[in-house]
C-alpha cells in the first residue's frame, strides 16, 4: 500500500510565530526552521538516533545524539523489549504515552506490529487508570481544553492549535461525564479523546496530524476531584441545562466555521446529552456519536454473524438487552432498523425486544423514562403477571429470560456476574445456539466470563466480549472469543466519510459498515467467530471504509467522486520517517 502524507498539524499555520514546521506535499516532506533541541522535542520530526547524518548537520544536531544511526525497525525491536520489561499494564500505558508524546511515528510503527497485545494497554480498558490520575500525573499537555466558564476563548483556543481549515479531517470532543464503566472524571476525560484518535490512525490509518482532541470542561460532580488541590479542571459542579447547551452549540458553530470539512465525533456523554446533541446537530452537520451509533454498529455486526452462525433469519430472533442506557438502547435502535430494513413493520420489530435496566424490565407505566426509552417499553398489560410487577419492584433479568425465552441476550449494564448460571442455563434450555454478548467493559465489570458460558450451554453458545479474552478450550474445542470492539466500526466509517467528502452520517452508512465487518468473517462451525480479530483491523477498516463510501454516495451525501479499493489503501497513513527540510 502507499500512504497520504501529512497536511500540516499543530504548529503548521504559515505567517505565525509558532509556524516553525509544516508539511509540503509538493516536496513530499516536512519543512522546519526549527533547529537543535526544538527538532528534537517535535514528536512530528524526533526520531532520536534514526537521524542521519546529513539531517543532523541540517537540522543542528551534531554532538546533540550518540554517533551511531539506528534504522525504525531497529528502534521498534528496542522499544517493544523496553516495554516487555516493565510489569503492570498502567506501567505500560505511560511508557507509550510518554512515548507518543516524544516520537510519534515511532509509537505508531510499535502499536501496529503488536496491535492485539498493545491496543488495549493504550486504550481501553488500561486508558481507565490514566484518566483517574489524569490532574495527578500530568507531564505534556495534549489537545486543545475549552472552558464553559470562558465561551469567549473556544475560538481562540481552538486557533491556538496552529490548524487551517483545510487541515482538520476529525475532531473528537468529550466532556467526560461517563467515561467507559467509571463514570464522570472531568478533565482527565482529554485522554478518552486521545486515546480515541490513536485508535482511529492505528486501526484506518486517519492521518495523525490531521486529528484534533477537545475536552469540553463542563465542571465535574465527583466531589473528590473538586476536593484535590491539584485537579486542573473547572472547580464547580457541572453546567447544565440551557447553559450546557449553549456551550455545546457554541462549540459546534466554532468548530464546523473553522475546520468545515472535519467529522466532529462525541465521545462518553452521558445518555441523556448524548441523545440530545446527536439529535440536535446529526442532520445538519458531519458528525457522529461512537457510543451510541458506533456500538450500535457493531453490535448488529456481532448478531448478524451470530444469525447466520446460528441458521436463523435476524427478523426471527427475540432480543433482551440488560442496561437501557446509552449503548444499549443505542444498539436496539441498530437492531430494530435492521429488521425494518429486512422486512418487518416497525412495531413488529419493536416487539422483538426486551429491555431491562436498574429499575427492571422498562414498561410503559414507567413515569421517568427517556424518551429514547420509551419506544422500547412493554405494555404493562402483556406482563402484569409477571413476578415483580404487582408489587412495584420491578420485573429482574431473571424473569425476563424466563418468560421470553431469548435467542440473543445482550449486556451493557456494567454489572459483573449479572448474567449468572441459573440465567444462562435457562435461556439454553430453549435455544439451540443462543448469542450471548456480555458487552460491558472493562473485564473486571463483564456480565459473564466467557469460560462459564460455554461451559453452561455445553459449548453451544455464540459469544462475543466487550473486552479482550483469551480463547476458550471446553471438551476438546477451543473457541476463539471475539471482541465486539467499536474499532472495528468507527474508523473505518470515517476514513469511507472523508474519501467520498461526505457531509452527514446517515443510517444506512452505519448498517452498510456493520454488513462489511459482518462479512469479514466465516461465522460457521462449532466455534463459529463473530467478529474480525484485532489483528486484522487494517484490512476490516479497508473494507468499511470501501462500503461506506460506496452507501454515503448512494444516500447522496457525497461530493467526491466515486471511491476504489485503491484509493482506499491510497489513503491510510502509515508509520515511516518522511524527509525533513532545513529551511
Amino acid at each position: 500500500m502507499t500512504d497520504v502524507e501529512p497536511a500540516g498539524g499543530p504548529f503548521a499555520l504559515e505567517g505565525t510565530a509558532t509556524s516553525a514546521t509544516r508539511w509540503n506535499s509538493a516536496a513530499g516532506a516536512w519543512e522546519t526552521t526549527a533547529r537543535g533541541h526544538a527538532v528534537l522535542s517535535d514528536p512530528r520530526l524526533a526520531r532520536g538516533a534514526a537521524f542521519t547524518q546529513a539531517e543532523r548537520d541540517a537540522l543542528g544536531l551534531t554532538g546533540l545524539l550518540p554517533p551511531q544511526v539506528l534504522t525504525l525497525e531497529e528502534q521498534t525491536r528496542r522499544a517493544y523489549g523496553q516495554l516487555r520489561e516493565l510489569s503492570g499494564d498502567t506501567t505500560k500505558h505511560t511508557y507509550l504515552s510518554a512515548l507518543q508524546e516524544r516520537n510519534e511515528t515511532l509509537f505508531y510503527r510499535l502499536l501496529l506490529d503488536h496491535l492485539t497485545e498493545l491496543l488495549p494497554i493504550v486504550y481501553t480498558p488500561t486508558i481507565g487508570e490514566a484518566i483517574r490520575l489524569y490532574s495527578r500525573e500530568f507531564r505534556r499537555p495534549q489537545g486543545c481544553f475549552l472552558s464553559v466558564d470562558h465561551p469567549e476563548d473556544v475560538e481562540r483556543s481552538l486557533l491556538a492549535c496552529g490548524l487551517r481549515p483545510d487541515d482538520v479531517d476529525l475532531v473528537v470532543a468529550t466532556d467526560a461525564q461517563a467515561i467507559l464503566g467509571i463514570g464522570d472524571w472531568g478533565i482527565g476525560g482529554i485522554d478518552i479523546a486521545i486515546g480515541k484518535l490513536t485508535v482511529y490512525t492505528a486501526a484506518a490509518g486517519i492521518d495523525p496530524a490531521r486529528t484534533l482532541p477537545v475536552m469540553l470542561d463542563v465542571g465535574t460532580d465527583r466531589r473528590e476531584l473538586l476536593e484535590d488541590p491539584l485537579y486542573l479542571g473547572c472547580r464547580h459542579e457541572r453546567v447544565t441545562g440551557a447553559d450546557y447547551d449553549a456551550f455545546i452549540d457554541h462549540y459546534v458553530h466554532t468548530a464546523r466555521r473553522l475546520f468545515p470539512s472535519a467529522l466532529l465525533h462525541w465521545e462518553d456523554f452521558a445518555a441523556p446529552n448524548a441523545r440530545r446533541i446527536l439529535a440536535r446537530f446529526r442532520d445538519e452537520t458531519f458528525t457522529f456519536n461512537d457510543d451510541i451509533q458506533g456500538t450500535g454498529s457493531v453490535n448488529l455486526a456481532a448478531v448478524l454473524a451470530g444469525a447466520r452462525a446460528s441458521a436463523t433469519p435476524l427478523v426471527e430472533h427475540r432480543i433482551v438487552i440488560f442496561g437501557a442506557g446509552t449503548a444499549g438502547v443505542g444498539i436496539a435502535d441498530q437492531l430494530c432498523a435492521e429488521m425494518v430494513a429486512e422486512g418487518l413493520d416497525q412495531f413488529t420489530a419493536l416487539s422483538r425486544f426486551w429491555c431491562v435496566d436498574r429499575m427492571g424490565l422498562l414498561t410503559t407505566t414507567m413515569s421517568d423514562l427517556r424518551e429514547d426509552q420509551t419506544r422500547f417499553a412493554r405494555d404493562a398489560d402483556e406482563v402484569a403477571d409477571w413476578s415483580g410487577a404487582e408489587t412495584g419492584a420491578g420485573i429482574v433479568l431473571a424473569e425476563v429470560v424466563r418468560r421470553v425465552h431469548p435467542t440473543i441476550l445482550i449486556g451493557t449494564s456494567a454489572q459483573p456476574g449479572a448474567f449468572s448460571e441459573p440465567i444462562i442455563r435457562d435461556m439454553a434450555r430453549h435455544v439451540k445456539r443462543p448469542v450471548i454478548l456480555p458487552m460491558s467493559n472493562p473485564n473486571s465489570l463483564c456480565e459473564a466470563n466467557p469460560r462459564d458460558l460455554i461451559s453452561w450451554t455445553d459449548g453451544r453458545a455464540l459469544v462475543a466480549t466487550g473486552s479482550p479474552f483469551l480463547p476458550v478450550t471446553h471438551q476438546g474445542v477451543t473457541y476463539t472469543i471475539s471482541q465486539v470492539n467499536n474499532a472495528l466500526v468507527f474508523p473505518g466509517l470515517a476514513l469511507g466519510a472523508l474519501l467520498a467528502r461526505a457531509d452527514r452520517i446517515t443510517d444506512h452508512m452505519l448498517a452498510t459498515a456493520a454488513h462489511a465487518v459482518a462479512g469479514c468473517v466465516d461465522a460457521a462451525g462449532e466455534s463459529a467467530v463473530l467478529l474480525p480479530r484485532i489483528a486484522d483491523l487494517r484490512s476490516t477498516s479497508a473494507a468499511v471504509a470501501f462500503a461506506v463510501a460506496q452507501a454515503s454516495i448512494d444516500d447522496g451525501v457525497a461530493h467526491g467522486g466515486a471511491v476504489t479499493h485503491a484509493d482506499v489503501a491510497a489513503a491510510m497513513w502509515w508509520p515511516r520517517y518522511r524527509p525533513i527540510h532545513a529551511v
